[in-house]
């Protein structure tokens, strides 16, 4: 095809796709099937292979573009994104109802689902995308328009082109989408995402744009952020307006006047919630006018003209049928509820934890009763209750371990019941799970079915077993062909070399954390010091108690330990711990890391941090000196405003330690 006639077909075929597009994915509807799309876009494809200089920036061929990224670039918001005022009760829904009709003349509100995903902005100029960013800390986020670009629901171009428009939007994860991603995790021995949200956040952020493309995104606009070149004046306008541009708006938003229409509103979204293919948490009630918006204005944390009602947990009753036990690694028995399953807060249920026997006694519980179940955070099952018994008594844990049989003990100072034997298949079988995760010596490949493979074969029943085995034993076990079983031996070698506290945290000492482990080896500087150390010398440590310091002097004195321990030695596993501190600028400060940081993960914080001389605490007190907040910070960030703690971003982090962001 000649030059100029490709061109004009090119932009014919661009417009067209981009319109059907449009139907499909913000409209929910089709004018034309999908082999017919398809056709379309081949001849596209076609043309631009011929002549590449027709490529389009808008051109759904380009959905997937860019290279990978080794780190997202900063984005400084012009305007904050900001968070909203949670509610839990329809009396504090009234109350900012009544303080707004207080504040203003006849206030008219918005009220809209409140989507469980991950906030973003979509920043056009001229009409065309421009930069896709993350929220971050409402301030910074992060660069990632080529991941959103995939995004079919993202127009790459909007109908006006106006000097600059910035939408808000909420990037989210389709339940049906989700099942099926967490089913190809678990088929791939992969970690499974919690829920759709940290589904959502993880694959938005994926280095790569076309793992994002495959993760199936979707997207509501629910906010414009800024605008040139039209005149905006309410919240409704505003979302009318976008729809009109080709945004996918958020769903169901209402205009009412009453706190009665508003409470029916909420009412009507929550009956909806569970059979909606996409998860809310909650449903916003908004200011409309910008002006009275302008008049209520905002506190130093939220908005003062929107709150966010909070659903309370749904909850359901259903027959308890059975009381199943769990050993742990460190002998732990964990009785687990066992029910008729029940659909809750979306997905079906029919197992949650009933922690220890205390906790069994106070909800007067045993098997054949029934029970109230809810989930905590619309994620985690949990027994509230016992709402009819229907069996005498209530039920008690055995007195002998369920796995091995050893008689059980409990002591004074813990709710716990314990198998002290220390050959319990399940401790075994836990234990080597645990010395092979990530926070431990991180040995990739080795999760826990190949765990339970290489016990049930007798090739290991230690730890220190795993550094004999060769690759010619390893291909003996099924499903293990020479690749594997070579990229296991080398990830089992490459652990030898871990810093000592991945190791002192992989023996499962009981107490000791990854913060504590890396405190003792920071104290006593190699294993065979520690060992040697007293209780009293240990519990000097700030940060530890008696408790802790006595199990660490307890469990490294144990015969067991002590062999095991010389048995890892003998192998070449690392007993030293090389401290690595620049200066000690940040000496006698503590940090608490509270969010989801633009660029670093929570583990290299901490170590920046103890690279300078400070520490980092899990909880904000008086004596917390810096809150370095990130997205989607929660009760740790709102306590450190109450106390007056000096907050900071990841970027003043940076500035602080004289490094270049990332």
């Amino acid at each position: 095809m000649e030059f100029e006639a490709a061109r004009k077909r090119v932009d014919e075929l661009v417009e067209l796709l981009n319109y059907h597009s449009r139907l499909y994915y913000v409209e929910n509807r089709n004018e034309i099937s999908d082999y017919e799309y398809d056709m379309l876009q081949n001849e596209l494809k076609a043309l631009e292979a011929e002549h590449p200089e027709l490529i389009r920036a808008d051109s759904p061929t380009q959905r997937v573009g860019g290279e990978a990224v080794s780190v997202f670039e900063k984005v400084t918001h012009t305007v904050q994104m900001g968070s909203i005022q949670d509610v839990f009760s329809f009396a504090e829904v009234e109350k900012f109802i009544n303080d707004t009709r207080a504040a203003v003349s006849d206030p008219s509100f918005v009220v809209e689902p409140k989507i469980d995903g991950l906030s973003v902005s979509l920043e056009y100029r001229n009409g065309e995308l421009t930069v896709g960013s993350t929220r971050g800390d409402g301030f910074v986020g992060e660069n990632v328009t080529h991941n959103l670009r995939t995004v079919k629901a993202i127009p790459i171009t909007i109908s006006e082109k106006l000097p600059l428009i910035e939408v808000r939007g909420e990037v989210y994860m389709p339940k049906n989408v989700f099942e099926k991603l967490v089913e190809q995790q678990e088929d791939n021995g992969e970690q499974p995402f919690k829920n759709p949200r940290n589904a959502a956040a993880g694959s938005l952020r994926q280095k790569d744009p076309k793992i994002t493309a495959s993760r199936g995104l979707d997207i509501f606009c629910f906010n414009i952020q800024q605008i040139e070149g039209h005149e905006l004046s309410s919240h409704k306008q505003s979302l009318d307006y976008i729809k009109s541009l080709g945004f996918r708006t958020i769903p169901e938003y209402t205009l009412v006047k009453t706190y009665e229409e508003v409470c029916a509103c909420i009412n009507k979204i929550g009956e909806q919630r569970f059979s909606l293919p996409f998860d809310i948490d909650g449903v916003v009630i908004k200011v409309d006018s910008f002006a009275q918006r302008d008049i209520l204005g905002s506190t130093a944390k939220t908005p003062k003209w929107a709150v966010a009602y909070k659903f309370p947990p749904e909850e359901k009753q259903t027959e308890l049928l059975e009381i199943e036990l769990n050993v742990g690694r460190t002998g732990v028995i964990t009785p687990v509820a066992v029910f008729k399953p029940i659909f809750l807060a979306g997905t079906s249920v029919s197992r949650a934890t009933l922690h220890n026997q205390d906790f069994i006694e106070e909800k007067n519980i045993t098997v054949g009763d029934i029970i109230k179940v809810r989930k905590a955070g619309d994620i985690i099952p949990e027994v509230v209750s016992c709402v009819e018994k229907r069996s005498e008594g209530t039920f008690r844990l055995p007195g002998v371990c369920p796995v091995c049989g050893t008689p059980v003990v409990r002591s004074d100072e813990e709710a716990a019941v314990r198998c002290p034997n220390i050959e319990c298949p399940a401790q075994i079988f836990r234990s080597i799970v645990h010395f092979a995760s990530k926070g431990a010596m991180n040995i990739d490949g080795l999760g826990p079915m190949i765990v339970k493979s290489l016990l049930d074969s007798g090739l290991i029943s230690s730890v220190a077993d795993l550094y004999d085995l060769t690759v010619g034993r390893l291909i003996e076990l099924e499903n293990f062909k020479e690749k594997s079983a070579t990229n296991l031996y080398n990830a089992i070698q490459a652990s030898k070399s871990a810093p000592l506290d991945r190791l002192i945290f992989g023996l499962g000492i009981r107490n000791i954390g990854q913060a504590s482990a890396k405190l003792l080896c920071g104290r006593f500087g190699d294993l065979e010091n520690i060992m040697n150390a007293t209780a009293d010398e240990i519990a000097e440590i700030e940060g530890f108690g008696e408790i802790m310091a006595q199990s660490v002097v307890n469990e490294l004195h144990e015969p067991h330990m002590i062999d095991l321990i010389n048995r890892l030695r003998d192998h070449g596993v690392n007993t030293k711990f090389e401290k690595v501190q620049v200066d000690d600028r940040f000496a006698g400060k503590v940090f608490v890391l509270t969010g989801t940081l633009p660029t670093l993960k929570r583990d290299e914080a901490k170590a920046l941090i103890e690279k300078f001389g400070g520490k980092a605490s899990g909880s904000v007190s008086k004596k917390t000196d810096y809150v370095l907040a990130g997205e989607e910070a929660g009760s740790k960030l709102t306590k450190a405003q109450e106390l007056g703690i000096t907050i900071i971003t990841e970027a003043q982090f940076f500035e602080m330690i004289g490094r270049e962001e990332q």
